[in-house]
């Protein structure tokens, strides 16, 4: 004699819901949903903290960090492209009342962000494909990828239609000067941003 099979309805996960579950299972890794896709990042490395701190340090030297603007590490912004899509900026430059801005799940409005930045890791594609049109679409002023595989520091401004109109190579040698509308002048050496190479 042979049982019938039970069929038992399985639910598949919302994003957030799967989102939360890898992080879960993978502490340290950075969980995004970008795209309607989760992305993972594992824990950063000396090299990429020390470009992190640098740009950190000028930008509260030129007074970001103050009464009209903060400066933050891994602060989520939500994204306009899916129902549940969020990303979280290795570095941001905010308006200081960002704390009115919250939407849901620890992210907040993309019109409190003057800048996001990204210092590429293994994720090297998402920081230079997927994430400018997510932070364009999004409404951000002002997108800043240190790509250290290729030595360089990429400053995209204008978003328009899902895309930055400007983009504005630098590269070791040069010095730049960030947006105006970040709201202070910041100058930046590309050989201090990137450290040595190696």
């Amino acid at each position: 004699m042979s049982a019938a099979a039970v069929e038992h309805p399985f639910e598949q996960p919302t994003l957030l819901e799967a989102a939360d579950l890898i992080s879960d299972r993978l502490p340290g890794h950075r969980v995004e949903i970008i795209g309607s896709e989760i992305t993972v990042t594992p824990p950063a490395d000396a090299p990429h903290s020390r470009a992190l701190t640098r740009i950190m340090a000028a930008l509260i030297a030129a007074g970001l960090q103050g009464d009209g603007s903060e400066v933050h590490q891994a602060v989520g912004v939500w994204l306009p492209d899916g129902p549940s899509a969020y990303a979280i900026p290795d570095l941001s430059v905010t308006d200081a009342d960002i704390d009115d801005h919250v939407i849901e799940y620890n992210c907040y409005d993309p019109a409190a962000f003057r800048l996001v930045l990204e210092v590429t890791s293994s994720n090297l594609g998402d920081d230079l494909k997927k994430k400018p049109s997510a932070y364009a679409s999004a409404g951000i002023p002002v997108y800043v990828v240190v790509d250290r595989r290729n030595r360089r520091v990429l400053v995209l401004t204008e978003p328009c239609d899902g895309e930055y109109r400007v983009h504005a190579v630098h590269r070791p040698g040069q010095v730049f000067v960030l947006p105006a509308s970040i709201g202070a002048a910041v100058t930046l050496e590309v050989d201090a941003v990137l450290g040595p190479e190696k």
